[in-house]
């Protein structure tokens, strides 16, 4: 998450409309800003039909561009292949800190990988049935269903994807052997580990590890509610260990 003194990264949006929701858009947008500045923003699809419609409602509003792709044989493909000529070119002009690939599609996986290999961060953003290899091939990958949802015209599905819940709502003490196991890596101090070296250790072994996904919007919360970890408070510190 930046802060007030840091610059912000620069982000590049790519978004694959045959395979999202668009309403998880404004909610997209909540979550990127918290880790920079959605410079670019791009969507790829057929929009020549009525498949795509809710996403053409929503697209002025959050300053997207959409880039057609009409839907020859091999249909959807195209804008895959699109998506993927757009992500090579804005990645070797050097403008960016990081990107934002949004899509369900393990067809990605491969794209991540690469945009990482040149040291830029990727961050994914799919529903839960992503395959696991394009969400381990992502510095960090986010839930849709963890996303807010608007409501109105605008939110109509277009593109056919299943619409997103409020959370995912796994139970907390499902995350018990996930923090343990991140515990071991790290070192403590008389017994004790820093809350927020777990959380950096959990995203970095499990780049889909979220809160959020247990019902929680914080860590800290999550670990109370497992009651399986004694906690320490000191100001704005938290520290835990293993009952």
């Amino acid at each position: 998450m930046t802060t007030a003194t840091e610059p912000l990264a620069k982000l590049a949006v790519l978004i694959d409309a045959e395979n999202m929701s668009p309403k998880i858009v404004s909610g997209l947008f909540k979550e990127i800003a918290t880790i920079g500045e959605a410079s670019v923003r791009r969507i790829y699809g057929d929009f020549s039909g009525t498949r795509l419609k809710g996403w053409a409602e929503v697209l002025a509003a959050h300053a997207i561009m959409p880039h057609q792709n009409f839907a020859n044989v091999g249909g959807k493909n195209a804008s895959d292949i699109a998506l993927v000529i757009d992500a090579m070119d804005l990645m070797h002009s050097g403008r960016f800190e990081g990107f934002c690939l949004v899509s369900s599609d393990s067809d990605f996986t491969r794209l991540a990988a690469r945009i990482r290999e040149q040291g830029i961060a990727v961050y994914g953003f799919g529903e839960q049935k992503t395959p696991q290899s394009f969400r381990h091939a992502c510095k960090r990958f986010v839930f849709t269903e963890n996303l807010s949802v608007s409501d109105g015209k605008a939110s109509s599905n277009g593109a056919g994807a299943s619409l997103p819940a409020a959370t995912l709502k796994l139970p907390p003490t499902d995350a018990v052997p996930l923090i343990k196991a991140a515990l071991s890596q790290l070192e403590e101090l008389d017994g004790w580990y820093p809350l927020g070296a777990v959380g950096t250790r959990l995203v970095a072994e499990m780049p889909d590890f979220d809160p959020r996904s247990y019902g929680f919007p914080k860590l800290s919360q999550l670990v109370d509610k497992s009651a399986a970890f004694d906690v320490r408070r000191d100001n704005l510190l938290v520290h835990i260990r293993p009952k």
